[in-house]
C-alpha cells in the first residue's frame, strides 16, 4: 500500500473528546476510569504519529480515529438512553458499583474496546483505506503494543495496596484469567474473518454479534463485584 496521505487532524479530534469526558466525568465512575487511560493510549499515538514512529501516519491515524469512534459512539448511546454494543454494556451498567474495583472498570473497558471494537475498526479502516488487513497489520501490532505497555502500568497503578489484601487476593485471581496479549492476538483473527465475510451478509452480522456477546460476557465477569 502506498505511503497514506491521511491527515492527523482526526486523531486531535477524538483526543478532544477524551479530554472533555475526563473533565465531566467523577473520578470513581467506571467509565471515567477506562477513559483516562484510553486518553493516555490515545495521546501516545498521536505523539507517535508527530514522531514518525508510523510506517504509515496515514493509516495508522485512519485506524486509530476508526477505532476511538467505536467507543465514544458507545458513550453517546449509553448517554443517550439507548443500548450500546453488548460488549460496553457491563461497564456502563456497573459504572458506578461500588464492590467494583478501579482495576477490573479499566480492564473491562479494555476488554471490550481489543475484544470487539478493534477488529471492526480494522475492517473500518481497510473500507476506507482501500486495502486488507495484512497491509496495515503493522499500524494494528504498533497500537497492541502501546496497549500492553500500558496495561502493565495499569495494573501497577490501579492494583489496591496490601492494606486492601482481602480484596486484592481475590482480584488477583479474577484478572489473572484475562491477558491482553491472547486478546489482541484473538481480535487480528476476528478482523481478518469479518474482512473475509464482508461479501456475505447475513454471515458477518452472525459473526460480528456473536463476537460482541461473547466478549460481553467476559467483561461481565471481569466486573465480578469483589465488596459491596
Amino acid at each position: 500500500m502506498a505511503q497514506s496521505e491521511h491527515l492527523t487532524l482526526p486523531v486531535n479530534t477524538v483526543v478532544s473528546r477524551m479530554r472533555a469526558l475526563d473533565a465531566a466525568l467523577p473520578g470513581r465512575d467506571g467509565v471515567a476510569v477506562f477513559n483516562r487511560v484510553y486518553l493516555a493510549v490515545t495521546e501516545e499515538v498521536e505523539r507517535g504519529l508527530y514522531a514518525g514512529r508510523f510506517a504509515d501516519p496515514g493509516a495508522a491515524a485512519t485506524l486509530d480515529v476508526r477505532f476511538a469512534q467505536r467507543y465514544l459512539a458507545a458513550v453517546d448511546a449509553a448517554d443517550d438512553g439507548r443500548r450500546p454494543p453488548a460488549c460496553w454494556r457491563p461497564l456502563f451498567q456497573l459504572r458506578r458499583h461500588p464492590g467494583v474495583r478501579p482495576l477490573q472498570f479499566a480492564l473491562a473497558g479494555i476488554n471490550a474496546h481489543i475484544g470487539h471494537d478493534l477488529a471492526l475498526a480494522v475492517v473500518d479502516s481497510c473500507r476506507e483505506l482501500g486495502c486488507e488487513p495484512a497491509e496495515i497489520e503493522d499500524e494494528f501490532d504498533r497500537v497492541g503494543e502501546l496497549l500492553v505497555s500500558l496495561e502493565e502500568r495499569i495494573r501497577e497503578d490501579l492494583m489496591p495496596g496490601p492494606d486492601l489484601l482481602q480484596i486484592a487476593d481475590p482480584l488477583t485471581h479474577l484478572l489473572g484469567s484475562w491477558s491482553l496479549e491472547r486478546a489482541r492476538d484473538a481480535t487480528w483473527s476476528a478482523a481478518r474473518a469479518l474482512w473475509a465475510l464482508r461479501r456475505f451478509g447475513d454471515l458477518a452480522e452472525e459473526f460480528t454479534e456473536r463476537l460482541d456477546a461473547a466478549v460481553g460476557l467476559a467483561g461481565r465477569m471481569l466486573l465480578t463485584p469483589l465488596s459491596g
